[in-house]
């Protein structure tokens, strides 16, 4: 990301203005049209055949039903052709356009975060969706029925509407980039089978949590052979950036700002305070994270064998709900252990704080205007179409953009299945729309995407290594932190 970054700095205002037409890289047999500055006024779409690239980063299971979700969309518009591109991760889809930038190219729409947007937008090649939203201009499908190019009040009004907002993060006009795809946020998963056996309250706050991790100690500790015969670490938090960000929320001590020349101020008496305070949770053995373990800590919760390192809680996202369940046994219906489900915890439990996830989709400034109108399209289909969300949402747990979700049929009998392993993808959904007024989103701007991969080494060192000869912990952690902020703040600062 880092080589991307600078490459996108020193190239992209060069290289955008070459007026030829560019084919994608990642699109062998097929070619899109290179990317502009220029802004690009609403346009019909004419019928004529045009292809267009959508990057991503489904697994195999939500491929299958975007496959489905395409065909569906051409028997709409049977002559815009959709080329899909799945690049592992967010950070790999993100990584990829960087670069494509760079060389004057870009898929026609992508998967994105906010603070993907506001790094790609550095060259001003997102292209702004307020005037494709209020579009009055119609366009032919081909069931012989005509339909907005825009959107009429109602289908804005049916998107959730802290989801429709986070498009409108970027700057201070509240200019829209983003529509909302699918979301999630981050969940206490928690061995409920060993929470009854050993009278243990679900945490609702840190404290409590820190409590709880110790007595969980405590109870292995005690069993035949002691600890070493029950190896476990309480807790497993998949993101330690996340764990920062989050913290810095509920306590409201400081991240990041949209304002330039401020943009880092994460780099305070209260951050460094929570991070020693955590430091002490791993060095006791309370707490591993997916940084320091060197995998989603998820591997450590569904863990059954008694001799192999367990974890009885896990802090992960909703949409990843399905690898938070054991495997079942060989009976094929019983399961090891029961999983529940809860809020993360909290600083002040009356005013939650939990944070917003999950991919939305920008679109980019391209030179054949067909092209644009053609993925503007696409973008309306796939975070608007009630099948299309329900399938994706009933596969791997995230949360449907749409209200009108909940009248759907298929999807009601999938939410009232939520009960149990069996269904622990819909207890997770369920759980996710009753936190929607809790959910938070941080100011995205060039450097944000950079600032949350630093938080997450900070995180990490901060836990794992030890002070100098001389120096206190809390000594060595101000000296991390301000390391990630010079670090920052040279690069981004200006």
């Amino acid at each position: 990301m880092k080589k991307s970054t600078k490459l996108l700095a020193s190239l992209a205002a060069t290289l955008l203005v070459a007026g030829s037409v560019l084919p994608m890289a990642a699109c062998s047999e097929e070619t899109v049209s290179g990317i502009t500055t220029e802004n690009i006024p609403v346009t019909a779409y004419n019928g004529e055949k045009v292809t267009i690239s959508f990057y991503h980063c489904m697994g195999s299971a939500l491929k299958d039903i975007l496959k489905d979700g395409i065909a569906d969309f051409n028997k709409l518009y049977p002559n815009i052709k959709v080329l899909t591109n799945s690049f592992g991760d967010y950070p790999g889809v993100r990584d990829q356009i960087s670069t494509e930038i760079a060389s004057g190219r870009a898929p026609s729409l992508a998967y994105c975060y906010p603070d993907h947007v506001a790094l790609y937008n550095k060259s001003k090649t997102v292209l702004p969706l307020d005037s494709w939203i209020e579009s009055t201009l119609e366009v032919k499908q081909a069931n012989n029925t005509t339909a907005l190019m825009g959107m009429t009040q109602a289908e804005v009004d049916n998107y959730v509407p802290v989801y429709w907002n986070e498009g409108k993060i970027y700057d201070e006009a509240k200019t829209m980039y983003t529509l909302p795809m699918l979301k999630s946020t981050e969940l206490l998963y928690y061995n409920k089978t060993y929470f009854d056996a050993n009278s243990l309250t679900v945490p609702t706050t840190w404290d409590e949590m820190e409590a709880t991790c110790q007595r969980i100690l405590e109870i292995e500790g005690a069993k035949a052979g002691g600890a070493a015969a029950n190896p476990c670490i309480p807790l497993g938090y998949d993101s330690s950036a996340n764990w920062f960000i989050t913290m810095t929320e509920q306590l409201g001590s400081g991240y990041t700002t949209s304002e330039k020349g401020n943009y880092f101020t994460f780099n305070n008496e209260t951050n460094r305070a929570f991070v020693e305070e955590f430091r002490g949770w791993y060095q006791n053995k309370y707490v591993t994270t997916e940084e320091i373990f060197g995998s989603y800590t998820s591997d450590l919760f569904t863990q059954v064998e008694p001799s192999k390192t367990k974890c009885y809680m896990c802090i992960g996202s909703s949409a990843g709900a399905g690898y938070q369940c054991p495997a079942v046994l060989q009976d094929g219906k019983t399961y090891p252990f029961e999983v529940g489900i809860a809020m993360i915890p909290q600083e002040n439990p009356e005013s939650p704080k939990i944070i917003s996830q999950g991919p939305s989709i920008c679109l980019f400034k391209k030179q054949n205007k067909q092209e644009v109108a053609a993925a503007w399209l696409f973008s309306k289909f796939i975070t608007s179409n009630e099948k299309f969300q329900a399938k994706c949402s009933m596969n791997n747990g995230y949360t449907p953009a749409i209200q009108s979700i909940k009248d759907n049929t298929t999807y009601k009998n999938f939410l009232n299945r939520a009960d149990g392993n069996k269904y622990l993808q819909a207890t997770a959904v369920q759980a996710t729309m009753e936190m929607k007024d809790y959910y938070y989103v941080s100011p995205a701007f060039n450097g944000s995407s950079a600032a949350r991969d630093e938080m997450a080494l900070l995180m990490k060192h901060c836990f794992q290594e030890k002070p100098d000869s001389g120096k206190t912990v809390s000594q060595m952690i101000e000296s991390f932190f301000n390391d990630s902020y010079k670090k920052l703040q040279r690069r981004y600062d200006k």
